[in-house]
């Protein structure tokens, strides 16, 4: 019995609340409580907050070109240098030794590119053209001497025997004196033997044109006006080939290499507005202008982004390469938009409206947006200025309706 009792002093203590309640959101629903505002006339801007990398304009990288020791450092980290300036100096003795060597193969593949051309050394010339001279006169000999046979064979004086032997006598003589005259003229070497020297001879050019860029490049100098802003070696410290020597940049111009996540990169465009911000200087901010939109997506850590170039004037120098910034990129902005808060846009079948508050109560109204932010919406029709409208009730148990009873509370 005691069990029963208290099972219905339970039911009764659940059925009392439910009247309760029921009473309560009946008579709250008379007039909701709600928070509103009025639409206002301002600037909105929409942006695309992410993060960069700063970097050189223009950037002049040094490199070791082959394994050595560094000679001479020139300047400090920090020294402004101007164009044509020596900077830097590497141990060039071997680069030099190269270059003796090259030079040397070069000048006697000149040597006898040259032979070539004139039919040999100035000595194999000379006696090319003493043989010829004696051949030319054996040539006029053996002629005579078959004009001679053949007389005599007419008279019966010689025999066919012997005009046949002076007959061969004058081809030996002509042929021989052919082949000398072609060599005075040049034609004593044959096309594949030209075609050896000549290739010969390229290769010797180009081995010595490589070392006397080598002993170049052992004296680093600067290729225009800038900063030294990375200075990695010092003198009597040994570099091994590609090893970074000096960075010289005018870091008066510099440019932000900005990581923008796939979904946003599609509202970028040439010529946007961006700021930039950096931890180190809380409160700077550096304006710029977008140059460069992505052409593809890369994997950024665990992002995947579209690399932004942006151009930043650095005239007083104060952002440094490599440093990591803030950056905010404005793709659209409107000024003197009439604006609402985001939360009192609202959307049904893909349609956008807000509830206007008129003479105490809720009127849907459809709007037109425009762009938006992080917390206002621009309101191209639908409204007018200082028109009211709802956010959302104060009693989360509480929807907004069409058409009920409201009062504003908060604005």
């Amino acid at each position: 019995m005691a069990s029963n009792r208290r099972l219905w002093l339970i039911i009764g203590g659940v059925v009392l609340a439910v009247i309760v309640l029921a009473a309560f959101a009946s008579r709250s629903r008379e007039t909701i409580p709600v928070r509103a505002e009025q639409a206002r006339r301002e600037s909105i801007t929409n942006t695309i907050s992410t993060n960069g990398k700063i970097e050189p304009l223009e950037n002049f990288e040094a490199h070791a070109p082959v394994a050595t020791t560094v000679r001479r450092v020139l300047v400090r980290e920090g020294d402004t240098v101007q164009k044509g300036q020596l900077l830097l100096q590497l141990d060039d003795a071997e680069a030099r030794a190269q270059a003796a060597r090259a030079l040397a193969q070069l000048r006697a593949a000149e040597a006898n590119l040259n032979a070539v051309a004139v039919g040999g050394t100035q000595e194999e010339v000379l006696n090319t053209e003493a043989d010829l001279v004696k051949a030319r006169g054996e040539l006029e000999a053996a002629r005579r001497n078959l004009d001679a046979m053949r007389r005599l064979q007419q008279r019966g004086a010689a025999s066919a025997a012997e005009v046949q032997a002076a007959e061969e006598r004058l081809k030996t003589a002509e042929a021989q004196a052919s082949v000398l005259e072609q060599k005075v003229k040049g034609g004593r070497y044959s096309r594949p033997e030209v075609a050896r020297v000549q290739a010969q001879a390229a290769e010797a050019r180009a081995a010595y044109a490589a070392a006397q860029a080598l002993v170049a490049s052992s004296n680093i100098v600067s290729p225009r006006e800038g900063l030294v802003y990375s200075l990695p070696v010092r003198e009597g410290a040994y570099v091994n080939p590609g090893d970074l020597l000096l960075q010289v940049a005018d870091l008066k111009k510099i440019q932000v290499r900005a990581f923008v996540d796939e979904p946003d990169i599609g509202r970028l465009a040439v010529g946007q507005k961006v700021s930039v911000g950096w931890d180190a200087l809380p409160g700077r901010i550096w304006e710029g202008l977008v140059t460069r939109v992505p052409t593809t997506v890369t994997l950024h850590g665990t992002r995947t982004v579209g690399e932004v170039i942006v151009e930043v004037d650095n005239r007083d120098l104060k952002l440094l390469p490599n440093t990591n910034v803030s950056v905010n990129v404005m793709t659209a902005k409107q000024d003197n938009a009439l604006t609402v808060s985001r939360e009192a846009v609202r959307q049904e079948s893909g349609q956008h409206f807000v509830y206007h508050i008129v003479d105490g109560e809720l009127k849907p109204v459809s709007v037109e947006t425009g762009i938006s932010n992080l917390t206002r919406v621009e309101i191209k029709k639908g409204l007018s200025d200082g028109d009211l409208v709802a956010l959302g009730s104060t009693n989360p148990l509480l929807t907004l309706k069409s058409g009920e009873p409201v009062r504003v509370v908060a604005r």
